[in-house]
């Protein structure tokens, strides 16, 4: 998966570019799917700044092994990202979790 099969993965789910983080949270990676989204004007990012960030957040989830895992599940949920309420996507990164720190 690359970054741009992950906006169109998120876009045929939802009709929107949501964002999507990495967040290590007691020991455990999770994928966040935010609840802010490319086509509001409040959102931080440029067009090209987000396209540049879901292809860095794709990249690890290859190394990681895991792309499968999200895609799967986010075709399956009926979870929709709202406000103050992310999606979140519990990676099974197997025994070595403890390897992977992002920058």
């Amino acid at each position: 998966m690359n970054g741009v099969e992950l906006r169109e993965l998120l876009w045929r789910k939802w009709g929107r570019s949501y964002d999507i983080q990495l967040r290590q949270i007691k020991g455990e990676w999770y994928l966040q799917v935010m609840w802010k989204y490319l086509e509001q004007v409040s959102f931080p990012l440029s067009e090209a700044q987000y396209e540049e960030h879901l292809q860095a957040i794709a990249t690890y989830l290859g190394e990681w092994g895991v792309s499968q895992q999200v895609y799967t599940y986010l075709e399956e949920t009926t979870e929709r990202p709202r406000v103050g309420k992310a999606i979140s996507i519990r990676l099974e990164l197997g025994e070595r979790a403890s390897e992977w720190l992002l920058g």
